[in-house]
């Protein structure tokens, strides 16, 4: 019995242990793109956000704090750290916090905006640099002939 119990101690550690190894490795990023769902329009919204910044959306105030990403070799995921306020157009200035917290691509019902009107969630983490690399990057020519083999 006792036997059994140290050999499940010694296993769950090495488990512990090697997840630490799996861990993804997150990246900054410089501008998040968000999608907003207007629930009485029915319309959707893809807007790109720059960390540190704020934009509108309906009532909503967004602010940006945060924006991660894996490298393009590993598994995609996007993480993004958002303060969400919802600001009346009735003239009042109270702002009501009704968001505050990290939002993921991959799981956009682990943390959400909770809004009667407006669904807010990350759509993905971008790097314009990475985009103009991919764009510089020299390209196969289309419709080129095969070479003639001798």
């Amino acid at each position: 019995m006792k036997r059994s119990f140290a050999i499940a101690a010694i296993c769950s550690t090495c488990a512990m242990i090697g997840t630490g190894y799996a861990a993804l490795d997150y990246r900054p990023a410089p501008v998040a793109q968000l999608q907003g769902l207007d629930k009485i329009t029915a319309r959707i919204s893809t807007f790109d956000v720059p960390v540190g910044q704020t934009t509108k959306f309906g009532t909503l105030s967004i602010r940006v704090d945060a924006c991660y990403r894996t490298p393009p070799e590993e598994l995609p995921e996007s993480a993004t750290f958002l303060d969400i306020a919802d600001v009346p157009d009735d003239g009042r200035a109270a702002r009501d916090q009704i968001f505050s917290g990290w939002m993921f691509a991959s799981s956009p019902g682990l943390s959400a905006l909770e809004h009667p009107v407006y669904d807010v969630w990350l759509k993905e983490c971008l790097n314009p640099a990475d985009a103009a690399e991919t764009d510089a990057a020299p390209q196969a020519g289309q419709g080129q002939p095969a070479p003639e083999q001798p």
